[in-house]
């Protein structure tokens, strides 16, 4: 439970200067191929990225991106938007792009939920992400990209779906809560918002029915 409880999204002022030997990642990436998926598929696609060139073209993307996402605010939070360090791909001892491959045979359990297979890729994520946590090892998820742009830079069949583009290394700490929760971007969801009983409620009426979940 410390492991998941102490697991956080890294920025790149986070990341320290310290490589990550091949030993440690092929152990995360056993980690993350070890993850639950649907009808045994496995249908994910893992591409480690040290190349300083390639992860400037992803810098671009990022920067592309980023600049669009900042008109999806106004005010004083469009300016604390901007002041946010959101990615450490230069940072990082390393960059990993994790993709979703999608059957070209039936899947057992995948015929009416089809985004099954994605969900398969995320679980393999959410394993390596705790296993690095388990090493001292920061990971930072940037989202804030094209993926089609991503895939022409890695050069990735066109059939591939980019699930996740990871920021991977040793970290000068790990904060006490979220970053964003210590910026005053947004405050964490209580357990008593989300948890429902036997069918969906408000979270008003949820509150006050289920104050014993916390």
């Amino acid at each position: 439970m410390h492991i998941m409880e102490s697991r956080r999204d890294v920025r790149g002022n986070h990341f320290s200067d310290q490589p990550v030997n091949d030993e440690i990642i092929l152990e995360l990436l056993s980690a993350a191929m070890t993850a639950p998926s649907v009808g045994l598929s496995e249908p994910w696609e893992f591409i480690i990225v040290r190349d300083l060139e390639t992860r400037k073209k992803i810098v671009q993307n990022f920067k592309q991106a980023n600049q669009c996402a900042t008109e999806e605010f106004e005010g004083d939070k469009k300016n604390h938007y901007k002041q946010l360090k959101l990615e450490g791909i230069l940072e990082s001892a390393f960059n990993l792009a994790v993709f979703y491959n999608p059957p070209q045979e039936a899947v057992l359990g995948q015929n009416s939920m089809e985004e099954v297979g994605r969900y398969s890729v995320v679980c393999a994520i959410q394993n390596l992400w705790l296993m690095a946590r388990a090493y001292n090892i920061g990971l930072g998820w940037v989202s804030i990209l094209d993926p089609q742009d991503v895939k022409k830079v890695l050069q990735v069949p066109d059939d591939h779906e980019l699930i996740g583009y990871l920021c991977l290394g040793y970290v000068n700490d790990f904060l006490d809560k979220p970053e964003l929760e210590i910026l005053d971007w947004k405050k964490r969801r209580r357990k008593s918002s989300a948890v429902h009983f036997e069918q969906y409620s408000s979270s008003r009426t949820n509150r006050q029915q289920n104050k014993s979940c916390g």
